[in-house]
């Protein structure tokens, strides 16, 4: 996996917040917010790949659709090549989607199924006008399907002459069309058969090589992220509790959920199984519109003390990880490797 610890920094968060209003009783009104994501802050670099990870419900999907405006922020800034995103109009916002592009987690859900091939990979060129000339349309959908491993011949079929897997492709194509800098995955291979997850995440890393793409990755499966990613970082309630390499991520978590979650990834070598303590949290999830006073993983953690309960931990680099690696928890310390 190739590093970019030294090339420039495309998209920048800071402090980004989606809430939504909780109405209540016959009048609707505003009874609490729930904090979906709540003060997330990273940097993504050219050509690198930051995975991001949680349990379902923890804020992963709509801070990829918040990055991209496609849900309007509460707070926080996100800047693109040093433009905000947040700041644009809407011919300013469009430009600057050539840029960035998103592949959706449904295959099924994610392309019309009254279009053909042709008509979805095109539609970008309609929408920005003067990137492909009307008359090179046809021909330039075909190379992006040839692109991501399908045949010309398939640009005058529809959605549902497809596997999902293909679909997914299809996708992809969309997506690459407008040669973006930066692709927001949400969960791309999540409702693919596992076969055909191995075959779409080897494609977009082909691609990344290729296009020198930087993506956000966002999955559960932990496995598929240690292999794509170069930085991960963990997600939960809203909030990002751990970052960093990838590879010292996997090793040396600091960080008690991290920990569990990674106890949690199944061993294909009988032998090693017991060799491998595993952490069964206990609870459960609490709820966005109600999180837990100080830090928000104390109602499910085996180290809790009392300052857990009262004080939030910042996102702070710990002295024994590898780069900047950061935690947010009081005791923060690695797992035995």
């Amino acid at each position: 996996m190739r590093r970019a610890e030294r090339a420039e920094v495309v998209l920048a968060v800071d402090d980004l917040e989606k809430h939504y209003p909780v109405k209540a009783g016959l009048s609707l009104r505003a009874a609490g917010r729930v904090r979906a994501v709540d003060g997330v802050s990273f940097e993504l670099r050219r050509g690198e790949t930051l995975g991001i990870v949680g349990e379902s419900g923890c804020g992963k999907s709509t801070l990829g659709r918040t990055l991209m405006r496609l849900e309007e922020p509460t707070g926080g800034r996100v800047t693109f090549d040093g433009a905000d995103v947040f700041d644009q109009s809407r011919a300013g916002l469009r430009a600057m989607r050539r840029d960035m592009q998103m592949i959706f987690q449904d295959p099924y859900a994610s392309l019309n199924p009254r279009m053909t091939v042709a008509e979805i990979v095109e539609e970008p060129f309609k929408i920005h006008h003067g990137v492909v000339p009307k008359s090179d349309r046809r021909r330039r959908a075909a190379e992006l399907l040839e692109l991501v491993g399908l045949r010309p011949e398939h640009l005058d079929r529809y959605p549902h002459e497809f596997s999902g897997g293909q679909r997914q492709r299809i996708g992809i194509a969309r997506g690459l069309a407008l040669n973006p800098k930066v692709l927001v995955c949400d969960e791309p291979v999540s409702a693919l058969d596992v076969s055909v997850q191995a075959q779409v995440v080897n494609l977009l890393e082909e691609l990344q090589d290729e296009l020198n793409l930087a993506y956000v990755f966002i999955a559960h499966d932990l496995s598929i992220v240690r292999h794509i990613s170069d930085r991960v970082a963990v997600m939960y309630l809203g909030k990002i509790v751990e970052m960093g390499e990838v590879d010292e991520m996997y090793v040396r978590p600091t960080h008690p959920y991290t920990q569990a979650l990674l106890s949690a990834v199944p061993v294909p070598d009988p032998a090693s199984r017991g060799t491998r303590e595993q952490i069964v949290l206990s609870g459960d999830l609490p709820s966005p519109a109600d999180p837990p006073k100080g830090c928000r993983f104390h109602t499910r953690c085996w180290k809790v003390q009392e300052i857990c309960r009262v004080e939030e931990p910042a996102l702070t680099v710990r002295a024994d990880g590898v780069g900047a690696h950061l935690s947010a928890c009081h005791f923060a310390e690695p797992s035995p490797a």
